[in-house]
């Protein structure tokens, strides 16, 4: 396993602080024989994601719907009385619901894994005193990298020489101008957007010249955590899907209840129990709201494709209902510090 970067406040020290760190030549860089070493502690410049759960998984927890175990099972009432047509009419719905649900899933997490590309360019670096081009998964932590105007920054750097540097930085900070770099050291608890004296990956060079050294790559850079806790995700709970939930149980003990009072009422009258049964099924079928869970998901999902024309990648369907409810978003005349209710 590569071993993972300490965090260190690399904006609060010194430019000869962090060359010493990481045992770096600020003349000449790392040598061939250290860069295999580090490569071997640290693995390469790439992010990491956890493996996903298999398709055939992933499809089937599209039917974990309180409302649509009554579907299932009615429709398996249904065949098993005969009533094949009802039955596949019923099976049909919740099949295209858990259809539009996993399309969509599948998209989301597609889109989510190309961040994965988001710091693959290639760099220039300064190894044995020699500036070389080379893909950014070479790099490793103490390497010399220089940037230029239209460079991409491949890995978090230390800035260490600069010239005229500014650095867009909208993608991780929402700044929404470029951001003039300096060499300066900054109080240990200066903000992300603040740290003036620092390039993080994925960002853009728009102007003039600089030199940093790579404190942080893979998943320890700031795009690689994002990553991360998007992989530690909990259960999406929205205001949508908590009502849809407990209206479904409520359904489901009325449903219940009903079918029960009509069998035994029947069995009262005299009824036979095969008459009194079926009757109840039939209640309890006809009580389901069959097409419920589909117009909800073909409603979400046109909002989720609305959005995918606007550029946003929505994960769940639920979270399209969430985003629907902000009111108001609050940020800074620059755009920092999103915050909605």
């Amino acid at each position: 396993m590569p071993a993972k970067l300490q965090s260190p406040s690399h904006h609060g020290s010194t430019v000869q602080e962090n060359l010493q760190s990481f045992n770096s030549d600020p003349e000449n860089g790392l040598t061939a024989e250290e860069v295999a070493r580090r490569y071997e502690q640290y693995g390469w410049n790439e992010l990491q994601f956890k493996p996903g759960k298999p398709a055939w998984l992933r499809f089937l927890l599209q039917f974990n719907q309180p409302l649509l175990y009554i579907l299932l099972l009615a429709g398996g009432v249904k065949a098993f009385l005969g009533s094949w047509v009802n039955a596949a009419v019923i099976w049909g719905v919740t099949l295209v619901n858990a259809v539009i649900g996993y399309v969509q899933e599948a998209k989301a997490e597609g889109a989510i894994a190309s961040l994965a590309k988001a710091v693959t360019t290639e760099t220039t670096v300064l190894r044995d005193g020699q500036p070389l081009r080379i893909p950014s998964r070479d790099l490793v932590p103490g390497d010399l990298v220089l940037l230029a105007s239209g460079d991409k920054i491949p890995a978090d750097l230390r800035l260490l020489r600069v010239r005229n540097l500014q650095v867009d930085e909208s993608a991780l900070t929402g700044e929404s101008v470029p951001v003039e770099k300096s060499i300066q050291v900054l109080p240990a608890d200066t903000p992300l957007a603040e740290r003036h004296n620092m390039a993080y990956a994925g960002s853009f060079v728009t102007f003039g010249q600089g030199q940093g050294i790579v404190v942080a790559t893979a998943n320890a850079t700031e795009v690689g955590q994002i990553s991360q806790s998007m992989e530690n995700r909990v259960s999406l709970s929205t205001p949508l899907t908590r009502k849809f939930e407990k209206f479904s149980h409520t359904l489901l003990y009325v449903i219940l209840g009903l079918a029960t009072l009509t069998f035994v009422v029947g069995l009262g009258q005299g009824g036979s129990w095969i008459d009194m049964f079926e009757a109840a099924v039939a209640l309890a079928v006809s009580a389901i709201p069959e097409g419920l869970p589909a117009v909800v998901t073909i409603t979400l999902a046109i909002g989720v494709n609305r959005m995918a024309k606007r550029h946003a990648i929505i994960r769940k369907l639920p979270a399209v209902e969430a985003l629907g409810s902000a009111t108001v978003i609050c940020s800074d005349k620059l755009g920092r510090s999103p915050k909605t209710r």
